[in-house]
């Protein structure tokens, strides 16, 4: 319960397909590439809640478990942050699953948790509001992706009145990301052939959204604008980092060209250097192949010299939204 007399401390949580992921944060000034907010404390573990899903229909015993564990520590941290607000939500997996409402009341009851299965749209406009102050404010539309484990969230932003921030003019989600993908084509040895079944298979689903926007103008600085596990490790790899760095990466510019030449990297690492590469790890190495697929993808349907990266994305906008509620409620006041 949120008190007025108090100093906010909000949290987002986002349970998707593959992570969990929390993050803490308190009002800040907002400044051009800015949310609003100052990050206190975070968190970010890969439950693979998703895994088996696409194929038994239900979420499996060991990745409740795992996932459990990981929301514990979510618990935990929001208690000794003292979060007078917060909203935590569960995506494609919590969607498709059988005992998805199962799963939300164990979470409830044994972590205290209240968890919210947000629909698709839901998703791809907090996706949107998390992400679109990265945009360059000369480009008259950006195409947003989210690729996430489960679904994949593709956005056309158009650019609003000066000062009025963009707005969403089409949207689609796609039934599958990169666990979903990697499950149904193979994640760890991915020849030329795979890797071209998994591009046609997500290309076919683009067709409709492709026609959609096909009439909207594309200015000389349209540009795509991605957010996920996926691109921010090409960013990482393309900056040959030893490991990790959110700092280097979110915001991250890259050509065309550099895309190219970082996909073909990956593509020849075999699965032991992608095991021990810093920006992938083992977490990720069975994965971002069939990642790497959903965003040639959306590079071949819509061209562009450049792709910006974005560490931020569905926590961001929750924690701008709540903020704003706050806010508007005190100017009421």
């Amino acid at each position: 319960m949120y008190r007025p007399d108090e100093t906010p401390t909000y949290a987002a949580l986002d349970l998707g397909t593959n992570n969990c992921r929390l993050l803490i944060a308190r009002p800040a000034h907002r400044d051009a590439d800015g949310p609003g907010f100052r990050i206190i404390d975070s968190f970010s573990r890969i439950v693979r809640l998703g895994e088996g899903v696409s194929q038994t229909g239900r979420l499996g015993e060991a990745a409740v478990a795992r996932t459990l564990d990981a929301l514990a520590i979510c618990r935990d941290k929001m208690k000794a942050r003292g979060v007078t607000r917060s909203r935590s939500i569960a995506t494609e997996a919590c969607r498709l699953a059988k005992n998805g409402a199962e799963f939300v009341a164990a979470v409830k009851e044994k972590t205290g948790i209240d968890l919210e299965i947000v629909d698709r749209e839901t998703e791809a406009r907090l996706a949107a509001a998390g992400c679109a102050s990265l945009a360059d404010p000369a480009a008259k539309a950006v195409l947003l992706f989210d690729i996430g484990g489960g679904s994949t969230e593709v956005i056309w932003l158009d650019r609003a009145a000066p000062g009025a921030g963009r707005k969403i003019r089409f949207w689609v989600s796609l039934p599958f990301g990169v666990v979903t993908l990697a499950e149904r084509f193979g994640g760890i040895d991915v020849n030329d052939t795979l890797f071209k079944s998994m591009l046609d298979c997500v290309g076919l689903e683009l067709g409709d959204f492709v026609h959609s926007v096909a009439g909207f103008d594309r200015c000389p600085n349209f540009h795509l604008l991605g957010t996920s596990g996926t691109v921010t490790t090409v960013g990482g790899v393309f900056l040959d980092l030893p490991r990790y760095d959110r700092r280097r990466v979110d915001g991250l510019w890259m050509r065309d060209v550099e895309i190219d030449a970082t996909v073909r990297k990956l593509r020849g690492m075999p699965y032991g250097e992608r095991v021990a590469n810093g920006c992938i790890g083992v977490e990720r190495a069975d994965l971002v192949l069939a990642g790497c697929a959903i965003l040639e993808a959306i590079r071949r349907a819509f061209p562009a010299e450049r792709v910006r990266i974005a560490d931020r994305g569905l926590r961001e906008g929750i924690l701008m939204q709540l903020i704003a509620a706050d806010q508007a409620r005190k100017t009421r006041r």
